[in-house]
């Protein structure tokens, strides 16, 4: 059982930053972030390969968003800038073994998650 805790969600105002972080228990795995808002389905936000570091990315936050990842830590990065009052979310962190790319995008394919943190943004 991977545990992933994950760090840095709060309240932001609109154009400003935040940098969430994701520590998992194992290395190894494909990591993803996803969001949720009350209603609506768990929507991807990025991934990143373990090996590699591919990075993938939703339409609604290419060159706002930037995933990284320290292997030698099991750490994960979500550097969002220019946040608008439409990224408000719980963000989750995921982590995946065997994921193609056509299933990054998928939260039903990853095998892991964190506990979700809220991050808001005040317009």
């Amino acid at each position: 059982q991977v545990q992933l805790v994950e760090s840095g969600g709060g309240l932001v105002q609109a154009g400003g930053s935040l940098r969430l972080s994701c520590a998992a228990s194992e290395g190894g795995y494909t990591m993803g972030w996803f969001r949720q808002t009350p209603g609506k389905e768990r929507e991807f936000v990025a991934a990143i390969r373990w090996s590699g570091g591919s990075t993938y990315y939703a339409n609604s936050v290419k060159g706002r968003f930037t995933i990284s990842r320290d292997n030698a830590k099991r750490t994960v990065f979500l550097q969002m800038n220019s946040l608008k009052a439409e990224d408000t979310a719980v963000y989750y962190c995921a982590a995946g073994k065997r994921l193609i790319l056509s299933s990054l995008r998928w939260a039903s394919e990853y095998d892991y998650w964190g506990q979700g943190m809220q991050v808001t943004v005040s317009s």
